[in-house]
C-alpha cells in the first residue's frame, strides 16, 4: 500500500511541480495524496497504470473502512431508512452529493464538505466525467437539478449530483421551492436510470446554510410524495442533531 500511495503522489507532483515545495509540509501521506487530487484540474487524460495504482489503493481504503449494505438496513417506515454515518461507506445504487454549480467536485484541500469527501473517495474519474458532463452541457448547473455519474471506486454503484440553494441572509420560499426540487430531480433521475435505493445526504445544510430542521421537513415530505416509485430511499446524516431531527420527521 506505501508503494503505490508513493507512486500516486510522484505522479502528481510531476504533474503539478508547483506544489512540490508545499508537499514537503504535509507529513500524512495520504492526506497529501489527497490534497493533491482535490488540487488536480480536470481534462488532462490520465494513464491506464496511474488509474489501475489509484484504483487499487482507493479500494483498499474502502474495504479497510468497512462497507455498508443498504438493503440490510432496517426501515424506519415502508422503503426508507434512516443511517448515521460516512455516505462513502453505503453500497447502494447511487448516493446523492450536495455540489456547487460547477459540478466538478471541491477543490479546497482535504476540505470537509461532502463533495471532497465523494470525489477524494471515488477518485480522479468522477471529476473527469463531471468535466466532460459540464463541457457537452456549456453552462454551470442550476440550482435543483441533478446530473448522475459513474461511483468508481465508491461501493455505491452511481454518484447524483445536485446544486441546492444558498441562504445568505433570511429563509424564503424560493430556497425551499429550490430544495424540494433537488430532491425530486435526483429521485426521477433515479426512476429514469433504473436505480432501485438512492442515499440522500443533508442537501444544502452545511456550507450552503439551509436550517437544518426546515432541510429535514422538506426532505422528508418530498419523499412521501414521492412514494409512488419502488425506490428504497435512505436518509443519511452524520451529525447527532440531524438524526433526531430526521427520526422527528419520520416518526
Amino acid at each position: 500500500m506505501e508503494e503505490k500511495l508513493q507512486y500516486l503522489i510522484e505522479y502528481l507532483l510531476d504533474e503539478m511541480p508547483e506544489y512540490r515545495n508545499d508537499a514537503k509540509n504535509i507529513t500524512d501521506p495520504y492526506m497529501l495524496l489527497r490534497s493533491l487530487m482535490n488540487l488536480r484540474v480536470p481534462g488532462k487524460i490520465l494513464p491506464p497504470e496511474f488509474l489501475r495504482v489509484q484504483d487499487e489503493y482507493l479500494s483498499a481504503m474502502r474495504d479497510a473502512k468497512g462497507v455498508i449494505d443498504a438493503e440490510g438496513l432496517p426501515e424506519i417506515q415502508p422503503g426508507i431508512s434512516l443511517w448515521q454515518g460516512d455516505i462513502t461507506r453505503l453500497k447502494c445504487d447511487a448516493i446523492v452529493n450536495a455540489a456547487n454549480s460547477l459540478m466538478l467536485g471541491c477543490f479546497i484541500p482535504c476540505h470537509r464538505c461532502i463533495d471532497n469527501a465523494i470525489h477524494s473517495s471515488a477518485g480522479l474519474q468522477l471529476r473527469d466525467e463531471c468535466y466532460s458532463l459540464m463541457n457537452e452541457q456549456g453552462h454551470e448547473e442550476p440550482t435543483g437539478r441533478a446530473k448522475i455519474t459513474g461511483g468508481y471506486n465508491l461501493p455505491a454503484r452511481h454518484v447524483i449530483h445536485t446544486v441546492g440553494p444558498v441562504v445568505s441572509g433570511e429563509l424564503t420560499d424560493k430556497h425551499r421551492r429550490e430544495l424540494e426540487s433537488c430532491y425530486r430531480s435526483c429521485l426521477e433521475c433515479a426512476e429514469s436510470n433504473g436505480l432501485k435505493s438512492i442515499a440522500f445526504c443533508c442537501i444544502s445544510t452545511g456550507e450552503f446554510h439551509f436550517p437544518n430542521d426546515e432541510a429535514a421537513r422538506i426532505a422528508v415530505r418530498t419523499v412521501k410524495e414521492f412514494r409512488h416509485s419502488v425506490i428504497k430511499v435512505i436518509f443519511n446524516v452524520f451529525k447527532d442533531y440531524d438524526y433526531e431531527l430526521y427520526v422527528k420527521e419520520l416518526q
